[in-house]
């Protein structure tokens, strides 16, 4: 946003220095100009609140303004000069409402859409909250649910809590208002938990394909153990909060006054070392490899090799059940990622236009960012659906939360063993009297 804007107010700026406005509308100049005043420092802060890569989770304010309408009566014959007022028209009409009644450049201010996106919005947040809840109750709750795979997932449901509690509630605020409504301290805290949890997300789905990957690939017979599962699982939130970091150091929480219209405005914003877009443009293009691209290639390429490697797996039939649960188990932790990816991409793609500025001369940008945001989010309820629907330990589950009961035998060997491979926990008979299960 900030080469678009920063054009228009750039050749303004240069047009009324220089009397290219028709000087037989003087006395509308005299309102024009006090008018810009205001609309330049607005314009101002609005160059350093554009849509954040902190997840994804801020909005810019208005952005509407690029949007056009008919300007004023222009006819002064220098077609330069037409140009800058009718830009200077639409940016001052937009935050200042001076557009004719019944037209609204952000549809988001809309009555109808506006009850359409707190429907979505607590849509997800309540499918996500009851679904990834669900999750980790089970595989605390119950004995036969705890193996490493089913750690990882709880790890994975627990990052996605926190982006329904700490994202969509504040940017759907933040979309309705345009303005940031919530303190200094959540300033802060709410990009950086907002980044946090989309980094341990994309980590714990990268290290259960790897895990899997090891085991199945390479015939490893003992898996990781309790202990390094949960190591790893701190690793993933360290290295998350090190990669989110710069989010909650480079901010600032401040509140722009425009005397001329008496309007003051909460901003939450990045401010980057050296003053300008750069560095995080730098730092958006960074995330997007180590938060996408990379992690993607490397769970494509695990789970490509182990379906490879069970497609042509050729064992006696006493195992073609153990091969079978451990391709179902893959499927859907393959399909899960799928989701994932599939989610996101729109909003990287939206994300990486802004930042670069190529997105932003777009009519209704802000209703199609939040459209991506909420496809995005989408994935953080879709995964207790997909664990329901295609592992049969998980719909036993969730059918006995729902039931309060408490049944073990309810719980099927669907995939891998604790810490031993099926071989030999079958040869040496140790499963300690209870059904071994796995996702």
């Amino acid at each position: 946003m900030s080469v678009f804007l920063n054009g228009q107010l750039s050749t303004m700026s240069k047009k009324t220095a220089t009397g290219l406005f028709d000087p037989g509308h003087h006395s509308v100049d005299i309102k024009w100009n006090l008018l810009f005043s205001a609309k330049a420092k607005q314009l101002k802060l609005l160059r350093t609140s554009r849509p954040t890569r902190d997840l994804v989770c801020q909005h810019s304010l208005n952005l509407a303004s690029i949007e056009k309408m008919s300007p004023p009566d222009t006819s002064n014959g220098t077609g330069e000069g037409d140009a800058g007022e009718t830009n200077l028209w639409i940016l001052v009409n937009d935050s200042m409402g001076l557009y004719p009644p019944g037209f609204h450049t952000d549809i988001t201010k809309h009555l109808g859409v506006q009850i359409t996106l707190i429907t979505a919005y607590s849509l997800i947040i309540l499918l996500g909250l009851l679904g990834n809840a669900l999750v980790i109750y089970m595989i605390i709750r119950y004995r036969n649910m705890r193996t490493v795979t089913n750690f990882f997932i709880a790890n994975l449901a627990l990052a996605d809590l926190l982006v329904d509690t700490l994202c969509l509630p504040f940017t759907l605020v933040y979309t309705l208002l345009d303005e940031w409504k919530f303190g200094a301290v959540l300033c802060h805290m709410v990009p950086f938990a907002q980044a946090l949890s989309v980094h341990v997300s994309i980590l714990t789905l990268t290290v259960i394909a790897l895990e899997r990957y090891r085991c199945i690939v390479f015939h490893l017979g003992r898996r990781l153990t309790w202990h390094s599962s949960f190591l790893i699982m701190a690793f993933t939130w360290t290295m998350s909060a090190v990669l989110a970091a710069p989010l909650a150091i480079f901010r600032e929480y401040r509140q722009e006054e425009i005397a001329s219209i008496n309007l003051r405005i909460a901003v939450c914003s990045e401010k980057w070392p050296h003053g300008t877009g750069r560095d995080g443009v730098i730092y958006s293009l960074s995330m997007l490899l180590l938060q996408y691209i990379i992690p993607l290639a490397i769970i494509s390429y695990a789970y490509i090799c182990i379906w490879v490697k069970l497609k042509n797996h050729i064992s006696p039939s006493s195992r073609n059940d153990s091969i079978n649960r451990r391709k179902k188990t893959t499927k859907m932790l393959a399909l899960v990622v799928v989701v994932f990816a599939i989610c996101w991409l729109p909003f990287h793609v939206i994300q990486l236009a802004s930042d670069l500025d190529l997105a932003l001369r777009l009519k209704e940008y802000k209703l199609i960012y939040t459209v991506f945001h909420i496809i995005a989010m989408c994935s953080t309820f879709t995964n207790p659906l997909l664990y329901g629907w295609m592992n049969k330990n998980y719909r036993n589950g969730f059918l006995m939360v729902f039931r309060c009961e408490d049944k073990a035998d309810s719980f099927h060997p669907e995939g891998s063993y604790r810490t031993r491979s099926i071989r030999r926990l079958t040869l040496n008979g140790r499963n300690g009297g209870h059904p071994p299960t796995a996702v």
